[in-house]
């Protein structure tokens, strides 16, 4: 059987035999959902049992394939994003009729992307350290794979939520992984000097990120934009954090971005101006995403964004000079 379908397959057998299989119709993007069961007439009527989901989405790009996975998510208050008050983002998310009591929820998406020869995966979540997370190891045993069947790791950026999974339990829980992080974020997280001086919240960023370092002995701080192998490449996208980087899927005519945070969902991509309270430098992560936006609209960039609904594949389109997320189209496959 080819690569899509037994992914296709084992993603089905995991959620439920009736799952459905829907699809993106511009770019072969599949997944799986399980649908409600119908009671039988004359059956008890007591409420069905919850039923973990574990959401596999699947695109290609010439010789790739991509999925995105999910290790959870957490809720973010409306008063972590600068720029904009509290108030002013709990009316944007209402309008987008996504607004939740404790906040706007962020997604962690993370991304396998095979080739036949190597498995590379697009950071590694917060494995429980925020939020409702940790589901990342049953999205990669739903595709057949454990984690030290992944040949490399590329960490955007050294937050929690990026990089977490890495050390899990304090162990190395990708052992034959070599792990790519940006030598700028690096240096910052594991400098005894910033963590002193840093926010309480980032101190489990911190705590992490020395973690990383001490248990990845295949760790490779890497300068700049570079290719890790054919058709994946390494891009600077510095502002979140001193090293953020994005990564370019590029094959046969066709091509994925993966920005990481450049995109949160209900302020971006409208408003370039709005910040989040964990970036370090709140200007260049402006100015990146004013010259980024406006750009990826001109291009029609496919993108990958690791907090924007699951998963996190759309468009930024402009429309009377006002940019907007379109978010990637689904239809059921044949």
């Amino acid at each position: 059987m080819d690569r899509p379908g037994r992914l296709k397959e084992l993603a089905m057998t995991a959620l439920s035999r009736r799952a459905l299989t829907l699809g993106l119709s511009a770019a072969a993007l599949a997944t799986g959902t399980v649908p409600r069961a119908t009671r039988a007439a004359g059956t008890a009527s007591a409420p069905p049992a919850a039923r973990a989901v574990t959401p596999l989405a699947q695109v290609s790009i010439g010789r790739f394939t991509v999925t995105a996975l999910s290790d959870g998510y957490a809720d973010m208050p409306f008063s972590y994003f600068p720029g904009r008050t509290a108030e002013q983002v709990e009316q944007a998310a209402k309008a987008q009729f996504t607004a939740r009591p404790s906040g706007i929820r962020f997604l962690f998406n993370q991304y396998l992307v095979e080739d036949g020869e190597r498995r590379i995966l697009i950071d590694a979540g917060p494995a429980g350290s925020l939020g409702q997370s940790g589901r990342l190891p049953q999205a990669l045993a739903a595709l057949g794979l454990r984690r030290d069947q992944i040949d490399a790791v590329i960490v955007t950026h050294m937050h929690q939520d990026h990089l977490g999974g890495l050390v899990a339990g304090g162990q190395n829980n990708f052992p034959n992984a070599e792990v790519y992080i940006d030598r700028r974020d690096v240096a910052h997280w594991t400098d005894p000097a910033k963590r002193a001086a840093a926010p309480d919240y980032l101190e489990t960023s911190f705590r992490l990120s020395a973690e990383v370092v001490r248990l990845c002995p295949r760790l490779q701080a890497i300068d700049g934009e570079r290719q890790i192998t054919r058709g994946v490449s390494i891009l600077d996208l510095t502002g979140h954090t001193p090293g953020h980087i994005g990564v370019r899927i590029e094959d046969a005519g066709q091509s994925l971005v993966m920005v990481s945070d450049m995109l949160f969902p209900v302020v971006h991509p409208q408003a370039t101006d709005v910040a989040f309270l964990f970036e370090q430098d709140r200007a260049a992560a402006q100015a990146m995403r004013a010259r980024f936006f406006p750009r990826a609209a001109e291009e029609g960039a496919l993108i990958a964004a690791t907090h924007m609904p699951f998963p996190g594949l759309g468009r930024v389109l402009s429309e009377g000079g006002r940019l907007r997320w379109a978010p990637a189209d689904w239809a059921f496959q044949n």
